[in-house]
């Protein structure tokens, strides 16, 4: 492939020529201002290549010989959006060129999370915006995060040592922006607030021009800037983008990283003048708590990484990358700027005046360009370091000395079809000496077989564990009703219940009571001590598909497109299911999962057509519905503080979702359908796949591992306490896992 092209390098635009061949990649400039005639890479070199915007158009091409590189080892920008695509296309095609791993992938997820820092997650946000370290005119942007640079020592505890990061740095004062709206309302459209932008090749060359003294000559005609307008002191900048009428620029990711301090410092002995004070130019004048450059980027580092900042950066992000940074939002959150900064504003493609094209391409060059809006809905905040707090338990009791008429059981299938106990050293379950442990999530993925026993003879639908992990309660397709012991290895209960399958099961406080839900429309109560259901209603007029039961609260949802929300306290009336309706909630498909936050604030269901809703108990609306699968959606899921969901479908994907934005924070094609999954902290989650059992980190988004568990599909999952799970398949399997 042979095409021309320009090659970009900071203030420079070089035209030549490019030509790809089955080794090497080469340019060939047409003028001699590269230090070679022709400049060639290999491609077995190049370990990243990225899509970048040029000058608001999807033209160019950044090319990385180095995995943890800033700086672009070539930056070509090609005439057209499909040349430049075509470019791309050839060079990954070619066999030489086997490019690094994506570690960028879910980083939001992994911010989130805390598993990736604040200065990672926003270098990350600039290359996905096109801000590159090759180009002045778009260069990553970073924010003031910290706005006292007077006292002599830094307290990241305090809240008043930080900037605001909801508001952008023009409406920091008041007075100033008073000014700018006065202006905005007598201005003709197209409207702006401000005239100048927080990031442009004289900003970025105002902080470097001690490390690049070239490029500030080459934008300057030769010469620098006048002495009192040259980056002099820290406090100074800081008092002047707060107060002076066109100044509100940002900073750049150079006062966040020690190790390019430098910046600070007048290295190279330049001329830089002197001030109308008589004081000569020289290091840049740092704040009383700092030492010296490298301790000033350091301590800017810790407040970049602190608690108040990782819990407000979000705020910052929408103004620059999200819903505030364009339109209706940006004036809202007064944050407009001209409109030719802004990408789409115009089409320079059809500008056919040469003189009005490079007028446009002048101002987009000189006067800032906005970065490609990345968020569309608010941007999710990050966990708090300190972790969430517990789940409330429900310690409610039944009530004891009831007295029914007792009779005897069905009992089906009252062998058990085959067993397998692994690695028990000929002696009796016991879990006495575990129980004394906590549950440590972490270790989900040294889970080993215990117990397999093929207890049904269809799938086994769902299943729950008792407090002591000593008994397995299971129900099947089959309509059948079980109740296993681990312990003793046989049967204890066995009925059948329905003619039609049986859907979900609980298990309600002190294990007396158990409530199977059924295909056949109703909910039947069962009680252990006497053997057999003693209450049956039919709650729905289609098959009854979930259930969840929670601090004397019952959800049920249905194929009838419905889910019912009732009052059951079973301590009240133990002797038959007195429900007590609520709500009835409706849906534009049947519903096939449900699943309640720890309040009962809000519900998550999911249905046969993709959609996802999310409930607000209270008002009885939906916050939320999303088309988030193609074909019925399996499970869903709350996080354990509420503040993230999950849900999969048949379209082998699982979506996470931040709750209070909306914003998908992960979107994993899992290659294989899951019907279930446990989410038992922030970090680690368990699902059911076709026969394996997937860990995944969530921090990280990362399957950590995959445990082969059934011959088939898993089809319902349970976690008991100190890290028991039990499992339970298409295969009629039932399997209790526990640590190694």
């Amino acid at each position: 492939m042979e095409t021309s092209c320009d090659r970009i390098s900071p203030l420079v635009v070089n035209p030549g020529k490019i030509m790809l061949t089955s080794s090497r990649l080469y340019f060939q400039p047409f003028n001699n201002l590269e230090p070679e005639p022709v400049t060639k890479m290999n491609l077995t070199e190049m370990k990243r290549i990225l899509k970048r915007r040029f000058l608001l158009r999807q033209v160019g091409l950044e090319i990385f010989c180095s995995k943890d590189s800033l700086i672009a080892d070539m930056y070509l920008v090609l005439p057209t959006a499909v040349e430049r695509d075509k470019l791309y296309e050839h060079l990954i095609e070619q066999g030489d060129v086997c490019l690094m791993e994506n570690d960028k992938e879910n980083m939001l997820l992994k911010w989130q999370s805390g598993s990736v820092t604040n200065l990672d997650y926003l270098l990350y946000l600039n290359s996905e915006a096109d801000r590159s370290f090759n180009d002045f005119t778009q260069y990553p942007v970073f924010p003031w995060v910290i706005a006292d640079y007077t006292s002599p020592t830094l307290d990241l505890s305090d809240p008043k040592t930080f900037r605001d990061l909801s508001k952008p740095i023009g409406a920091l004062n008041p007075k100033r922006l008073t000014r700018f709206k006065e202006r905005f309302s007598d201005m003709p459209e197209p409207r702006f607030l401000y005239g100048s932008h927080y990031s442009t090749p004289g900003y970025i060359l105002y902080y470097l021009v001690r490390v690049a003294p070239q490029y500030m000559l080459c934008l300057q005609s030769g010469r620098f800037d006048q002495p009192d307008r040259l980056f002099n002191s820290i406090q100074e900048t800081w008092s002047n983008v707060l107060s002076l009428p066109s100044d509100v620029k940002e900073v750049i990711p150079e006062f966040y990283l020690p190790e390019y301090s430098d910046f600070l410092i007048n290295k190279q002995s330049l001329d830089l003048g002197v001030r109308q004070d008589g004081s000569k130019v020289n290091h840049v004048t740092l704040p009383p708590w700092s030492s010296d450059p490298k301790d000033f980027c350091k301590k800017c580092r810790e407040a970049l990484e602190s608690e108040y900042v990782s819990m407000h950066l979000h705020k910052w992000i929408d103004l620059i990358y999200g819903f505030k940074q364009c339109g209706k939002e940006a004036e809202k959150y007064d944050n407009l700027f001209y409109y030719l900064t802004y990408e789409g504003a115009v089409d320079i493609e059809k500008v056919k005046d040469p003189n009005e094209r490079a007028a446009i391409e002048a101002q987009i060059m000189e006067f800032g360009q906005t970065p490609k809006q990345l968020f569309t809905k608010p941007h999710p905040t990050r966990f708090p370091a300190t972790g969430s707090d517990e789940m409330n338990s429900d310690d409610g009791k039944l009530a004891d000395g009831t007295e029914y008429e007792e009779e005897d059981e069905e009992y089906v299938d009252d062998d058990v079809i085959e067993s397998e106990v692994v690695d028990q050293d000929g002696s009796k379950y016991s879990d006495e000496e575990e129980s004394l442990e906590t549950n440590n999530w972490s270790q989900l993925a040294s889970l080993t077989l215990y117990q397999r026993h093929k207890l049904h003879r269809d799938m086994v639908t769902s299943l729950c564990l008792s407090g002591d992990n000593k008994l397995v309660y299971s129900v099947s397709q089959a309509g059948v009703f079980k109740v296993y012991s681990f312990e003793e290895q046989q049967q204890v209960r066995g009925i059948n219940l329905s003619s039609m399958p049986l859907s979900s099961i609980i298990l309600l406080p002190n294990e007396k009571m158990v409530l199977i839900a059924s295909w056949d429309n109703s909910l039947y109560l069962y009680s252990m001590e006497f053997g057999r259901v003693i209450s049956q209603l039919t709650l729905h007029d289609d098959a009854i598909s979930d259930m969840f039961w929670q601090d004397n609260m019952l959800f049920t949802c249905s194929w009838d497109s419905t889910i019912k929300v009732w009052l059951y306290d079973p301590v009240a009336d133990p002797k038959k299911l007195s429900l007590a309706p609520i709500m009835e909630l409706d849906h534009d498909a049947g519903v096939s999962c449900i699943h309640v936050n720890s309040s009962n604030s809000q519900i998550l269901s999911g249905t046969k057509d993709g959609n996802v809703y999310l409930w607000d108990v209270e008002c009885q609306t939906v916050l939320r519905q999303t088309q988030s699968h193609v074909g019925q959606v399996t499970c869903v899921k709350f996080s354990k503080d509420g503040q993230r969901m999950v849900s999969c479908g048949e379209d082998c994907y699982m979506r996470v979702v931040d709750i209070n934005t909306g914003t998908e924070i992960l979107a994993k094609d899992l290659g294989q359908s899951i019907s279930c999954l446990c989410w038992p902290e922030q970090q680690h989650l368990i699902a059911g796949g076709q026969g394996e059992l997937l860990v995944w980190d969530m921090a990280k988004a990362q399957l950590v591992t995959k445990i082969k568990a059934h011959e088939s599909m898993i089809a319902s999952m349970c976690l008991g306490s100190n890290l028991h799970v039990v499992t339970g398949g298409e295969d009629r399997n039932v399997i209790l896992w526990k640590k190694v």
